[in-house]
């Protein structure tokens, strides 16, 4: 079988002769033999193993990404980052953690920026609202306050 990993900036490798890998994806561990049905999953941060050829063991630390089999023959791995490494352990405990860590961030930072659009669209429907001016920085105003002419 053929294998491609690559990232927005890269190709991280590119080789034949893999007779078997195995990836992680949010329902668990799965393998991949030759012959594998068309398949398309979404990974998970996760550590991708491959065995060539000759029986050598590789690894692969993934943050994520699209994992694609196509003709029974042909691996392709879509990730924002990759990093490879023949030290399971450290991908495991060091890059998979660090990986994990940014993810966490990321969705704090969405989290955080969705609450800024709501406030956003409240700010924007309080002033529309007519009869009531917009809140300025600093003031408190409560829904129900009316103006007076």
């Amino acid at each position: 079988m053929r294998l491609s990993i690559v990232t927005p900036v890269s190709i991280v490798i590119e080789t034949d002769g893999i007779a078997h890998l195995r990836a992680e994806d949010e329902t668990g561990a799965f393998g991949i033999l030759p012959g594998h049905a068309d398949f398309l999953t979404a990974l998970a941060v996760s550590v991708v193993t491959w065995r060539d050829a000759a029986g050598g063991e590789h690894h692969a630390a993934t943050r994520g990404g699209m994992l694609e089999v196509r003709g029974g023959n042909r691996i392709s791995i879509a990730t924002p980052e990759a990093v490879l490494g023949d030290d399971l352990r450290r991908l495991e405990v060091d890059v998979v953690a660090c990986f994990r860590h940014e993810v966490a961030q990321e969705q704090a930072a969405h989290t955080d920026a969705q609450r800024l659009y709501l406030a956003a669209i409240r700010q924007i429907e309080r002033f529309l609202r007519p009869g009531t001016p917009p809140l300025t920085p600093g003031s408190v105003q409560s829904p129900n306050e009316a103006i007076e002419p």
